[in-house]
Parts: C-alpha cells; structure tokens; sequence
C-alpha cells in the first residue's frame, strides 16, 4: 500500500486539466501513441465536440521513481459549476489534489470553489502552473494569486505545459512525494465506496469503488449496506483505459465489480460495499445528497414513447447521480418526468444524451426553480411547477431560493458586471481587489435570475473574462406571479411561468411577441395572451391566412362582394371554434433565449 497514489484534476472549465491528463498518460506509457487521442479521458462524442468534460473518468497508472515501482490512480474531473457533484465524488476517493490555474487567467471563480472541496476533505494539494508555453503567460502574477490563496511556499507552485508536455515528469515526482499514501487495514472486514457506476447492455451494472480497508476477491459474497441487497462478485479489477480483470483488489486500489445487477435503483453512489459473513461495522461516511437548482418537465414527442424514456432516464441517473426525476403529467403535453438538474448546461447535456445515446425526442419545458407557498391556514408546500401554484387569493407569502454568487473579473467590466447583477435583482455584499487588475464581487440574488441566460451574458459583458460560482443560502419571501399563456383562450401549461412582480409585464410581452413569430398561420385568427390570474397584461394575434373570395367581382354592386365576405367570415368563426392551435417544438425552447 505504500506505493500506491490516489489523486484527482481539479480547475476552472478550460485550464487545461484534460490536456494535462493526457501528458500523464503518455509519460507513464499508460497508453501507446497510437492510441492516444486529443482527451483521451473523455469518452462521449458531446465531451469532444465542446471540449468540456461532464464525467470524472478514473485510470491507473504504473510510475517507476529510484528503482521503486508506483501505481498512480487518477481522477479527471469536469471544471463546470454544474459539475461541481462530480468533483465531490471524484474527492472522495482521493488522498491529493492537483489544482491547476491557467498561466494566462489566473485563478477563477470555480477553481477557488473546487479547491475548498478539497481541503474540506483533507487532501494534499499540488498547486500546478499550466500553459506556460504561451506568450501571454503571465507566472510571477498567478504564483502570488496561488500563495495568498494557499498559503503555500513560491517553491511548491510547479510551471507545466499540457500542451508540450514541459514539467510533466515533475509533476509525477511531487505526486509520488507528497500525496500520502493510502491508510487501510489489509486484514479489516472489507469497506469499500461506490463512487460511480455505468450501465453495460451485456454484463449489466458495473459499480466502480475505492476499497478503504481489507480486500475483495473474485468471486466473494458482498453486500450493499444502503440498499441491503447481497451479490456475488462475478468479476472485479482495475480500471485501465480498459477495465482488467483481477483476482484480488486490495485496501487502498480503485477498482470495478460486475455482480449481474439489472436494476439502476440497486446501486447508489456513496454505498458502502463489504463482505456478507465477515461485515465491516459503520458504513463510510459518504457525500450529501445532491441538491437540484433547476427544474423543468421532460416529456416523449410521442405519448408512447413514455416507457422508454423511464429506462432511459434510468440509465442515465445510473451515469450521473446528480440527475433527479419523478413522473408527472401535462395537459399539453401527456405524461413524462419532473427533472431536477444543477444548471441550465447540465439540463442542456441531459436533453442531447437522451436523443444521442437513446435515440429520444423529447420536448422541455421552461425550467424554472422551487419555491415555498404558505396558505392562510399556516400550511406550507413545495412548488416544482408553475402548476402547482396556489390561488393567490388562498396565499399568505411565497418564498424564493437565493444564492451567494461569487464573480471574478477583471477591473475594466466591474461597471458592465454590477449592472448586470442589479437588474437580475442581486445585492451587492462584499467587493475585493484580488491583484491590480482582478476583482472579486460578491452578490446575494434569487436564483430564479440566473437560471435562464445570466451565464451567458455575464460572459458577454464581460468580453469572456468573468467566472461565475454559486452557493446556495435559503430562502427569502418574495412578490411572485404565475403568469399563464393563453392561445385562443385555452392555457398552454408547458408555457406557464413563476416570476416576480415587478418583471412580469416585461416578461408576458416578450413571450408574446416570440410566440407570434413562431406559431404558423393557421385559417383563422390566433390570439396570443398572457395573463396574472384573470387580468389580461399582454395580447399579439397570428392573423389568419386569407383567400381573396372578391377576385371573381369585377366592377358590380358592392353587396355582392359583401355577402362573399360574410359568408368567409361566417366560416373563419366556425372554424376557430374547432380548431386547435399545433405548438412547435421551437417555441418552448425560445422562451429559453428571449434575449437573443
């Protein structure tokens, strides 16, 4: 156990923590160059094509130092806020961090929140200085940023390139130094923690564990203690850049086990796996259940599709724990699942993994957050869903999420930054000079404004330099409105929404001046409305295809043409009263971009 390293990645999305990975990987002879690819850890096609990586990917690696032999096995983490879940698991596993920072950007929002994950979990940190080969580069700056952060010496701090591969071999040294080896006892009662899992179409479930004290071997009675079940394990091992087999996986390895188990819901992330005649006595303490910020309605095209959208929801809730669902259905739009995510890109990628890897076309609703409705009578409820909303007339106060946001930016865009968070209704709390140049702001705001596309325009304000991190604080009372959306006086409830007060007259005109544009003329007149309750606030109307009935009247008495008219208008008026208004898909999702 001496010889062995569990480390992780962590930093801010786009600091070069995959590049550096793959440098490991080929300094290690992990993989062979004709293997190695451009992130070689991120294994699904939307990782690639935007260049994040959504899943902590874990691999072993052999290391040879003064004769001595290593097993060095490393966590890559994603950099998002919305990933942040991942990092906690990827933590948990580990005994060493290396923290990357980006030569050129210095230290940002998330690498601060990633960093105060890892010292909470006790871990060593090895503070890496990464794309030192470009001109821009700026290290003497971004070394004081890591001290005052750390509180390390300047000597610590290692220079590397993940691009070039410069300093990889140091930091394989200081991995092999000053992470500590794992403490376990290899004669316990087996512990181990579940700390992902992955859903194989052949073999069924493989969990993959981190085992903390005593051994497992192939073909050992164990038992899940959260769930109570018990299995065999048919096959464990290590997980190289493919999972081999082995017959004994020991205290202080990270491994995987096939046990046959079908069901998702059997494995839990955070589960403690030992062994059925010799059980360990407490289970390990494992992370807090996640906590979704967002939520929104997912539902099948196509009604019949609802059953294999509940598999495929499994299958993906297997992958990402961070994903949560329940059943619930819609007038518009039949049955289909209440989801919470934890930010809007994390619902993004849920929506493309569900129609890439499950072939489902799924239509979402506006996303929205949940809130807390007190009644008069002093009952309290939870509202996931504009249509869960009381009578305000029945209504005592209503209470909204807020967060703390941490912004970090450069000092030219604080006047951009702060007008931006104003009128997301945020509070100003705390302003630091980080150097010269760089800003820290910190704001209290209702999470419900962030949720559409603050991201996006902070980034956009900002000419790209402003990180962006989240925590959440509780709730506070606020003036909240349902605002419905009606097309010919019949309520689209897919198209509902919470928002406050002083928004919701601003809000209702823009849907419906989005939705005007959208919804295809029909041979009737479409009114679009949005309203509060019974008041109408907004109204824009799709205006009816007509055919000219006049044309064949050429000169004449103007009474002929007039009872052509009303014999059109006549069937206009029969017409509207039977037909229905078709939504298309792009309208639910425009609501989404109403800035744009």
């Amino acid at each position: 156990m001496k010889n062995i390293r569990n480390f992780c990645i962590i930093a801010h999305i786009d600091h070069g923590k995959s590049t550096l990975a793959d440098r490991l990987l080929q300094a290690t002879n992990t993989i062979s160059d004709r293997d190695l690819q451009e992130q070689t850890l991120d294994d699904m096609d939307i990782e690639r094509e935007r260049g994040i990586t959504i899943k902590s990917h874990a691999i072993q690696m052999d290391y040879k130092q003064n004769g001595e032999q290593y097993i060095l096995n490393l966590i890559d983490t994603p950099g998002h806020v919305d990933f942040s879940y991942e990092v906690s698991r990827s933590i948990a596993a580990c005994d060493g961090a290396l923290l990357i920072v980006d030569a050129t950007q210095g230290i940002q929002a998330q690498t601060i929140s990633n960093l105060y994950l890892a010292i909470e979990s006790d871990l060593e940190i090895i503070p890496v200085l990464n794309k030192m080969d470009l001109p821009s580069a700026n290290p003497e700056e971004v070394k004081d940023q890591i001290e005052e952060l750390i509180g390390c010496d300047r000597d610590d701090i290692l220079a590397a390139s993940g691009k070039t591969g410069f300093g990889v071999d140091k930091i394989l040294e200081a991995v092999v130094e000053r992470v500590p080896a794992p403490t376990g006892e290899l004669d316990a009662p087996l512990r181990a923690m579940i700390f992902d899992s992955v859903f194989n179409p052949f073999r069924g479930i493989i969990a993959y564990f981190r085992v903390f004290d005593g051994e497992i071997r192939k073909g050992d009675k164990v038992k899940f203690l959260n769930t109570g079940k018990n299995y065999g394990a048919e096959e464990i091992g290590i997980l190289k850049l493919n999972q081999e087999k082995r017959d004994v996986v020991k205290a202080g390895d990270v491994g995987y086990i096939i046990s046959g188990i079908k069901q998702a819901k059997e494995v839990k992330v955070g589960d403690t796996i030992t062994q059925m005649d010799n059980p360990c006595e407490n289970a390990i303490q494992g992370f807090e259940d996640v906590k979704p910020m967002v939520f929104a309605g997912i539902y099948p095209v196509d009604t019949d599709d609802y059953e294999d959208l509940r598999d495929a929801m499994d299958k993906l809730q297997l992958n990402d724990a961070s994903l949560t669902f329940e059943p619930e259905s819609s007038a518009a739009l039949g049955f289909g699942f209440r989801c919470g995510f934890l930010g809007m890109l994390h619902m993004e990628i849920i929506q493309e993994r569900l129609e890439r890897e499950f072939d489902m076309t799924v239509i979402t609703t506006v996303p929205n957050v949940s809130y807390i409705a007190t009644d008069k009578k002093g009952e309290v409820m939870d509202v996931h869903n504009p249509s869960e909303f009381p009578d305000p007339s029945k209504l005592e106060f209503v209470e909204e999420p807020y967060i703390n946001a941490q912004i970090i930016t450069k000092a030219d865009f604080i006047g951009p930054v702060m007008s931006l968070c104003i009128e997301k209704r945020g509070m100003l709390k705390n302003q630091v000079y980080l150097t010269t140049n760089r800003v820290e702001i910190n704001f209290e705001m209702p999470l419900a404004e962030i949720v559409f596309d603050f991201y996006d325009r902070l980034k956009s304000v900002s000419k790209g330099y402003a990180s962006f991190d989240y925590s959440p604080i509780g709730f506070r009372k606020s003036e909240l409105s349902k605002l419905d959306i009606l097309l010919n006086g019949d309520q689209v409830d897919a198209l509902s929404a919470l928002i406050h007060r002083s928004n919701a007259y601003h809000f209702g005109k823009r849907i419906c001046e989005k939705l005007r544009e959208l919804i295809p003329r029909q041979q009737f007149d479409i009114a679009i409305q949005a309203a509060i309750g019974a008041k109408i606030i907004s109204r824009e109307t799709v205006k009816a295809l007509r055919k000219d009935v006049t044309a064949k009247c050429y000169g004449g008495d103007i009474s002929r043409k007039r009872k052509l008219l009303e014999k059109q208008k006549k069937g206009k008026k029969r017409m509207r009263q039977v037909g229905s208004v078709e939504v298309p898909q792009e309208a639910f999702l425009a609501v989404l971009k109403l800035n744009d």
